[in-house]
């Protein structure tokens, strides 16, 4: 895993993060974690496309077969 280390960071900034840290009964370190996963998490609109990227790779079904019951009734309009 990577580390980051950002500088300049305001103190109150790291304060309102201490005590929501604290409040959630995490660290520090875990919140942050947390916080740049949200942050990073991708948009909705990315991941729709990247599922018709996928859509479009994935091979067409074939025609599902006749249900029984219209096999039956085909046969029965027959006679």
């Amino acid at each position: 895993m990577a580390q980051v280390v950002i500088r300049n960071i305001d103190d109150d900034v790291i304060e309102r993060l201490k005590a929501k840290a604290r409040a959630n009964k995490k660290s520090l370190e875990q919140t942050l974690r947390e916080t740049l996963i949200e942050a990073a998490r991708p948009s909705r609109r990315s991941l729709l496309a990247k599922l018709e990227r996928i859509r479009a790779l994935t091979p067409k079904r074939p025609k599902a077969a006749p249900l029984a019951e219209e096999i039956i009734r085909e046969d029965r309009d027959k006679r």
